[in-house]
Order: C-alpha cells, then sequence, then structure tokens
C-alpha cells in the first residue's frame, strides 16, 4: 500500500497543474516513504528515516513557502522579485534531490538505508523534484553552480569511501549533475538518462542484495568463487562510469553533444574532468574484486536460479548500446 501511494505522489506531482498541486504530491511521496524506510528490526533505518523526514520536511517547508510568494506576485502582477523567489524554489527543490552543495544528508541516509530503499532514494525519489525543476529552470546561474558543485563534491569524497552504498551516492550525485545538465538543453535526454542510469543501478543493486555485500572488503571473498557474477559486475561499474562500449556512455555522449551545440564548453569540460576522478573509484573497486588476494576455484561453479536471472538481465542491458545504434540515429 505504502509503495503504490508512494508511485501516485511523485505522478501526481508530474502530472499536476499548480505548483500547491506538486507540493501535495511530494508530501504524499514523502509520508508513503518513511514507513518503507523504518524498520524495527535495525535501528540504523529508523535514524535515516528519521533524518530523511526532517530534511525533506524543511525542504517542503521552503518551497511552499516560495510558492505562495510566486502565487500571490502573479495575482499582483509584480515580477520584479521572481528570480529571487525561483532562486528560493530552486534551492528547496535542489535539496529535496540531493543536489550538491545540498546534498550533506544524502550519503548519511543512504548508508543507514537497505538496498532496495538506497535503489528508491537514488533513482525514483528524485524524478518528482527534477520534473519541478524543469517547469522552473529560469535561474540558470544557480542550476549550473549546482551542476559544477555536484560533480566537484561527488568526485573529491567519492574517493575517501570504503562503504559501497556511499559510494553509489557520491555516484548518485554527480549523475544528478549530468542530468541537471541534460534537460538544460533538452529535457528528451534526461528521460534517456534516467531510465538507464534507473537500470544500470538496478542491476547492481541486485547483485549487492543477492551477495549482502556492503562494503569493498566483502567484495573480494564472494566475487572469486563466482566468475561471471565478477565480469558481469565489474562491466556494471564501467557502464555507470560511462565507459564506451556499454550503455552508460550514450546519455553522456548525448549530454555532451548537445552541451557543445548550445556553446556550453567550459561547463562539459568541468563536468568531464570530474567524472574522470568517479571513473577512478569505480576502476578501484573493480581492481580489488578482480586483482587484489585472487584465489580461483579450480572446481565447477554451481550457479543458482537468483544470480542466473542477474546474470541474463545484465547480459541483456550491458549489450544495449549497440542494439541502440543501430536502431536509433542522434547524430
Amino acid at each position: 500500500m505504502f509503495f503504490s501511494t508512494m508511485i501516485i505522489g511523485s505522478l501526481i506531482t508530474i502530472s499536476s497543474y499548480s505548483w500547491l498541486g506538486m507540493w501535495m504530491g511530494l508530501e504524499i511521496n514523502l509520508l508513503s516513504f518513511i514507513p518503507l524506510m523504518s524498520s524495527t528490526k535495525n535501528s540504523l533505518q529508523s535514524e535515516a528515516a528519521m533524518k530523511y523526514f526532517i530534511t525533506q520536511s524543511i525542504a517542503s517547508m521552503i518551497l511552499l513557502f516560495s510558492m505562495i510568494i510566486i502565487m500571490a506576485d502573479n495575482i499582483m502582477i509584480n515580477s520584479l522579485m521572481l528570480p529571487n523567489q525561483l532562486m528560493i524554489m530552486n534551492s528547496a527543490i535542489l535539496m529535496k534531490m540531493g543536489a550538491a552543495p545540498f546534498h550533506f544528508w544524502f550519503p548519511e541516509i543512504i548508508e543507514g538505508l537497505s538496498w532496495m530503499n538506497s535503489f528508491i532514494v537514488m533513482t525514483w525519489q528524485k524524478i518528482a523534484p527534477m520534473i519541478i525543476l524543469i517547469h522552473s529552470m529560469k535561474t540558470t546561474f544557480l542550476v549550473t553552480i549546482v551542476i559544477i558543485f555536484s560533480m566537484i563534491i561527488s568526485g573529491i569524497m567519492g574517493i575517501n569511501q570504503t562503504s559501497i552504498r556511499k559510494i553509489l551516492a557520491y555516484s548518485s550525485i554527480n549523475h544528478v549533475g549530468w542530468m541537471i545538465s541534460s534537460f538544460l538543453v533538452w529535457q528528451s535526454i534526461w528521460l534517456i538518462y534516467m531510465s538507464i542510469y534507473m537500470l544500470i543501478s538496478f542491476n547492481m543493486i541486485m547483485i549487492l542484495k543477492t551477495l549482502n555485500i556492503f562494503h569493498i572488503k566483502q567484495l573480494i571473498n564472494t566475487m572469486n568463487s563466482n566468475k561471471p557474477l565478477k565480469i558481469t559486475f565489474i562491466m556494471n561499474f564501467l557502464s555507470l562510469g560511462g565507459i564506451p562500449p556499454f550503455i552508460g556512455f550514450l546519455p553522456k555522449w548525448l549530454t555532451i553533444n548537445f552541451l557543445i551545440e548550445q556553446k556550453m564548453v567550459f561547463l562539459s569540460m568541468i563536468m568531464i574532468i570530474f567524472t574522470l576522478l568517479t571513473i577512478f573509484f569505480y576502476m578501484r573497486i573493480t581492481f580489488t574484486t578482480m586483482v587484489i588476494y585472487t584465489q580461483e576455484t579450480s572446481k565447477k561453479i554451481i550457479i543458482n536460479y537468483k544470480i542466473k536471472n542477474i546474470l541474463i538481465l545484465n547480459l541483456l542491458t550491458l549489450s544495449s548500446l549497440m542494439i541502440c545504434t543501430l536502431l536509433f540515429n542522434f547524430s
């Protein structure tokens, strides 16, 4: 029930005609997700739910405040202060989606959640705020600053982590920067980007959830007993970083292409440089899995039913860049 109302809340925000309708959808979404987060068995999840509720309610309060001012100003036909009010609104929306420099709550909350809840926070919970940001995208200066901050902070902070949940959280902040820049130029790219990011994240989180892995150290022992799973896991990380042969390269390529067409060369250059830092810590995880202290098993590997399904899904998604380039012409 809570899962379905969470989805309905996001759909209300997306399809709403008024600011208050959007705010109402966000609140339904938030109040539905809190019970999904909290768990009586794990005190960390309850703590994460409390932190999430406090940060989201502060952002909702600022959002409602700015919406009321904008609606009042529209009635009074006084649009002199409109950019400042939109800046307040956009700040609240960026706080809701966890974009830097409003990101401080995001890695801490991810660290206390289960894998499936982490997946929801990193993907689905960002859709509704991003749709609102598309509608109020007039303060391009603030948005550009946020994109640059997201790139720099995610790249530098991610290097220092050993927890895979925190690494994926900083990776998510990096991808938020890419997504915001993608709807600066063309909204359809954002849809492609979000879909592919959700797909790759789902693949990775299913592997980590099945094997019950939370830290880099745990990867070594678990992955060495299963070579096909190890290869697909490494390929997913490369895909998330946007390395060319994989599907994760497609949305980044499209974003850079359209940014350069719009003469945003400096912004795209900063994005590429700081994304290399995220690729560095992805590569560190893959090398940890692949090289350090390897004990290859010579016996026949038994792949259970769950892992077999994960491998089939991964194979389909990793080979889909070739299918996309054959079916679509983006030039």
